[in-house]
């Protein structure tokens, strides 16, 4: 049976560019369904022997050109049973990723169902050593297999990828009370396990709004593979198209910040006329071979082609031969893309030249220039030593513009978040009592406090405002934890006990359109936070003058406030 691979892309959709790419098998015309033959080898007890291969068969598809993107991850399917048959079963594959220069860790293995044909324990086994072996794993299918909780809670995933009849369940609106909180259990348990979400299915632009609503950073389905949308071509992916808004700010410099020209020639050359361009000017790092729509099929490292150029007999074995025998598969990078975003996909690969060129490409894949992965490290560190001196002297972390940019991207995003305002109750009277050493050192103690919790939740962002007052933006499910993490603390300055106080606002998707509002509205809500006794937290929504009190004694009579917690 002939089978055939297309690569669909995984869109973040923060960005709007590819992270990952998955493989998707096609039956050849006239041809039966892959999932018939998947039946069929289970029928004749060869299903791990024919999932394997298909897997390999997409892997060497890809690598002859099925996909442009191949600094991204590469997915491919698997079912449950094929796994847990044990990791011994996977040693074609794993012959494969050596013949094409791929690793196991640039390759993520989708694990879908039916669970319920497997044991639980040879299946957490086998993925176990797959995970040795370097490979990272994915759960594929929830909301529509037959994963259990506990299968869920003991594998070692990286993704976890939500079947899209879920999303379809909600077509008009985020706010589903259902599907809001299935997704909430979901986004909570990646957030606390630091998997990542993908919603898959998204066939029109009401469930890609429904999902963007709802939280979730990476998508993919159907609606991202027409043309129109930006979605693959021929093979290369596209990034998706943000909707409108306000322009994302970012602390850290962009890939177009450090692009330089790409010296080009068509993808028929010959190493002699490589060595020509090369020779006409030394400035060129290497050369990109490209088609006739200007689209990176080659690069050429100016070093390794020359040292196999020059060296004995090189010339008469390759001069009148085509470029692509000394040349290497293109890494790419969209051009709007951060130096931060760079520099994760080439640590997710694993890549170790990072001295070559990266081609920098456009949204229709086509050669913009390229860029170095050391220039660009060397400009992150510059802007990260820039922002260092804006730090607080005391706590070392960023003033408000930090949070600021961090709020007005998530607005842009549309995604629900979480801004608190944190700080110390009465606190000219502790540095009237116990001194400004003893004020200092407190301030100090809960800028740790709020750093070492940032550090854990990964999508928390603080800034020291100055004196005692802290600001923070977080995801919805992570307010919780920061707030157990400040309030369940005894905090004391010189031995004198001190309460501090939250304030926190949540901003639904389109609830406020600017930090300026949010800082506007959180405003009343510290003020009211300083009327409860104790270290308290109050919580508020855009639109509502209703305000919580969730921690703390007291409150004004007919203030709206909820019963104390």
């Amino acid at each position: 049976m002939a089978v055939s691979f297309a690569f669909q892309p995984l869109y973040s959709l923060h960005t709007g560019g590819a992270v990952a790419l998955e493989a998707l098998a096609r039956a050849g015309a006239g041809e039966h369904s892959v999932a018939r033959l998947l039946d069929d080898a289970a029928r004749a007890g060869r299903l791990a022997e024919t999932d394997v291969a298909l897997a390999a068969h997409a892997v060497r598809q890809e690598a002859d050109g099925g996909s442009a993107e191949t600094l991204l991850p590469l997915h491919l399917n698997l079912s449950a049973a094929s796994v847990a048959e044990g990791a011994q079963r996977f040693t074609p594959l794993l012959d494969v990723l050596d013949e094409v220069g791929r690793r196991p860790r640039e390759v993520v293995l989708e694990i879908g169902p039916p669970f319920s044909r497997v044991r639980p324990a040879d299946l957490l086994e086998s993925m176990a050593a797959l995970t040795d072996l370097g490979f990272r794993l994915a759960l594929d299918g929830l909301g529509r297999g037959d994963l259990p909780l506990a299968l869920l809670a003991a594998a070692p995933v990286s993704t976890l990828k939500v079947d899209g009849t879920l999303i379809a369940r909600s077509p008009n609106s985020p706010n589903d009370t259902a599907t809001a909180a299935v997704f909430e259990s979901l986004l909570h348990f990646a957030s606390r396990t630091g998997a990542r979400l993908v919603a898959t299915g998204i066939e029109n632009t009401q469930h890609f709004e429904v999902v963007r609503g709802l939280g979730i950073r990476v998508a993919q389905g159907p609606l991202f593979t027409g043309t129109e949308q930006g979605g693959w071509l021929d093979g290369v992916t596209a990034p998706l198209p943000i909707t409108a808004g306000p322009a994302m700010p970012s602390a850290a410099p962009g890939v177009k910040d450090f692009l330089k020209p790409a010296t080009t020639l068509p993808a028929t050359a010959t190493c002699e006329d490589v060595r020509e361009a090369l020779a006409s000017t030394e400035r060129a790092t290497g050369i990109v071979g490209v088609d006739e729509r200007e689209r990176p099929l080659w690069s050429v490292d100016r070093a390794r082609f020359l040292l196999a150029f020059t060296g004995p007999y090189g010339h008469a074995l390759h001069a009148k031969r085509s470029a692509d025998r000394l040349a290497d598969t293109p890494h790419t990078i969209d051009v709007e893309a951060s130096a931060l975003e760079l520099l994760d996909v080439v640590a997710d690969a694993d890549w170790d030249r990072t001295g070559d060129d990266v081609v920098v490409v456009d949204r229709r894949g086509r050669c913009l220039g390229v860029v170095q992965v050391t220039e660009v490290v060397r400009g992150v560190a510059e802007a990260k030593v820039e922002e260092a001196t804006a730090l607080s002297p005391l706590t070392r972390l960023p003033g408000t513009d930090t949070v600021a940019r961090d709020i007005d991207r998530r607005i842009a995003a549309r995604e629900p978040f979480v801004t608190a305002w944190l700080d110390v109750d009465s606190f000219k009277a502790v540095n009237d009592n116990a001194g400004f050493a003893a004020g200092d050192d407190l301030i100090r103690e809960l800028g740790r406090a709020l750093t070492e919790v940032a550090a854990r939740l990964h999508r928390v962002t603080v800034s020291h405002v100055g004196g005692d007052d802290f600001l923070v933006a977080c995801d919805v499910d992570e307010i919780a934890t920061l707030a157990a993490a400040m309030l369940d603390t005894s905090w004391s300055a010189d031995g004198h006990p001190v309460s501090v106080s939250l304030a926190t606002l949540v901003c639904m998707t389109s609830s406020v359109s600017s930090y300026r509002d949010v800082s506007k509205l959180l405003a009343p809500l510290k003020k009211r936070a300083k009327q409860v006794r104790g270290s308290s937290w109050v919580l508020g929504r855009p639109g509502s003058d209703r305000v919580e009190v969730l921690r703390g004694r007291g409150g004004r009579p007919g203030s709206g406030v909820s019963r104390p917690a």
